[in-house]
């Protein structure tokens, strides 16, 4: 096992969505020549972190509707596959109501550093939450999921069929 794959599912999502968020404030700070002055950036900042949360507790209330986990480092937890309501449209709404929150600090911020680093964020939590997450959803629930992985996007949208 690589030092790398021994992350996978490690770090809580909201420890890395709180550790970019710092880093976003930091690098703003220390990259000022980076930033920018747009006006409404500060409203377009709130609007994207609000619709954020919103995506956040939609699918946080969808699975408690399912009864199944909400907790992303277990998910053996799983109990069911749910592709409705707002998962037909994202496979990980709440990973992408996520980036959404760092989306609006960015621009609250107005950094392009900070903008950059949603990316980052995306990236490792693709990389070390969403593809295990999909491995052990494939196994547990098979063409089910498969089927649904090729029709709705991991991030966003629909596949076309």
């Amino acid at each position: 096992m690589s030092y790398l794959s021994s992350l996978e599912l490690k770090v809580p999502p909201i420890i890395v969505l709180l550790l970019t968020a710092s880093l976003m404030l930091l690098s703003s700070e220390v990259t000022e020549p980076l930033s920018f002055d747009v006006p409404a950036t500060q409203g377009l900042g709130w609007f994207f972190a609000i619709g954020g949360l919103i995506v956040i507790g939609r699918g946080v209330q969808v699975f408690r509707h399912h009864q199944t986990t909400v907790d992303p480092r277990v998910p053996d937890a799983s109990s069911h596959l749910v592709v409705s309501d707002i998962y037909g449209y994202t496979r990980n709404p709440m990973y992408l109501g996520m980036a959404l929150c760092l989306v609006g600090w960015a621009f609250y911020l107005c950094n392009l550093i900070a903008l950059g680093l949603v990316f980052v964020f995306m990236a490792y939590i693709t990389q070390f939450q969403i593809i295990p997450e999909e491995r052990f959803l494939g196994r547990k629930f098979g063409q089910c999921y498969t089927d649904y992985a090729g029709k709705v996007g991991r991030w966003v949208g629909k596949k076309n069929s």
